[in-house]
């Protein structure tokens, strides 16, 4: 990782030699004007990852770490080309997208599989996985092979290096973000989100830093969420977030880029299009925090409220799902790719 641009520096770096995507400062500035309101009135904080999502873990115990681990080492690649999607249904609730796959890892655990413990998904069978993710559609999950491969490595290293529990990794990290993402990137191998860009080696790091960040958001900062350095973590550069920016008119598509996606033409991990979105969203969201912080800063009545770019991404990423049938969420088109990074 030494010769590695972290995501931070990296996103800054894309976004001063972007082509097709460009960051619109009165874009940014409205945004952060909305987030300091959420932030002021307590409408979006740390604890919507909880009581506006009800699928995620609801105590803070050690079995909810190794959850969250499960949960974002599969946290990848779950868009659909036709009007078919995926869908599981749970408790008396259909869910899609996303939710679609933690409502298959609460139905497994319900049903007595042990799929948070590495003991049986370092072993796991095509089969028996296959059965998890069973749809309630003709729609089946993407990229069974890759997850099966992913989910069995991860079990595998927790089991060799850190006595089968994600816990264990993170208190090898001394309550830092920083030291746990590189703790992650180097012993898991699926969490290595990185590509070259202009002759430099760049980081996105999507899923490691949304692990560390669902930690932080369990636990409520608190002990296992517990980390000096949280607001170094960057928001979760995917292929929805960068709709809801747009919306916001915080970033904005060139005719050609935007024309190439609603062509529903596919990418590759690398692209320059697929790193210029991803990259520039992550400087956009950068922006967003710093202009949110300084209204925070400079109203009196706010002095303690705090704001981060996980908090601002948790915000777009419900906002552009509450939202995608508004006719200009809905016109805002999403870069495709398959690949394991997210």
């Amino acid at each position: 990782m030494e010769n590695v641009m972290m995501p931070r520096d990296a996103s800054r770096l894309i976004a001063e030699t972007s082509k097709d995507v460009t960051i619109n400062d009165h874009g940014v500035q409205k945004l952060a004007k909305l987030m300091y309101e959420c932030v002021k009135t307590k409408t979006y904080t740390i604890a919507n990852w909880k009581s506006s999502h009800e699928l995620n873990p609801q105590k803070m115990t050690k079995a909810q770490v190794d959850w969250v681990f499960v949960a974002d080492t599969l946290n990848f690649s779950f868009w659909s080309m036709e009007d078919t999607k995926f869908k599981v249904t749970y408790k008396d609730t259909e869910y899609s997208g996303y939710w679609s796959w933690v409502a298959a890892l609460n139905r497994a655990l319900d049903n007595g599989i042990p799929l948070t413990d590495p003991s049986y998904y370092a072993s796991i069978s095509k089969e028996e996985l296959s059965n998890i993710f069973k749809s309630d559609t003709v729609f089946d999950m993407p990229l069974l092979e890759d997850r099966l491969q992913v989910l069995q490595e991860a079990g595998k290293v927790l089991l060799k290096k850190y006595d089968g529990s994600f816990v264990n990794c993170i208190e090898k990290c001394d309550k830092s973000a920083q030291a746990l993402m590189k703790l992650v990137v180097t012993d898991f191998p699926s969490y290595r989100d990185e590509a070259e860009y202009n002759g430099k080696q760049v980081a996105f790091y999507k899923r490691v830093q949304i692990l560390i960040a669902d930690i932080w958001a369990c636990f409520e900062g608190e002990s296992y969420g517990e980390f000096h350095d949280i607001d170094s973590i960057t928001m979760f550069a995917d292929y929805r977030i960068p709709q809801a920016l747009v919306y916001f008119d915080a970033m904005e598509y060139s005719k050609e880029l935007t024309d190439y996606m609603k062509a529903n033409k596919m990418m590759k991990t690398g692209d320059r299009y697929e790193m210029e979105i991803r990259g520039c969203s992550i400087w956009a969201t950068e922006l967003v925090c710093e202009e949110a912080k300084k209204l925070l800063k400079e109203d009196a009545e706010t002095q303690d409220a705090h704001i981060n770019s996980i908090i601002i991404d948790h915000y777009l990423w419900d906002y552009r799902r509450d939202h995608a049938d508004d006719p200009k969420m809905a016109n805002i088109p999403f870069h495709k790719i398959r690949c394991i990074y997210y």
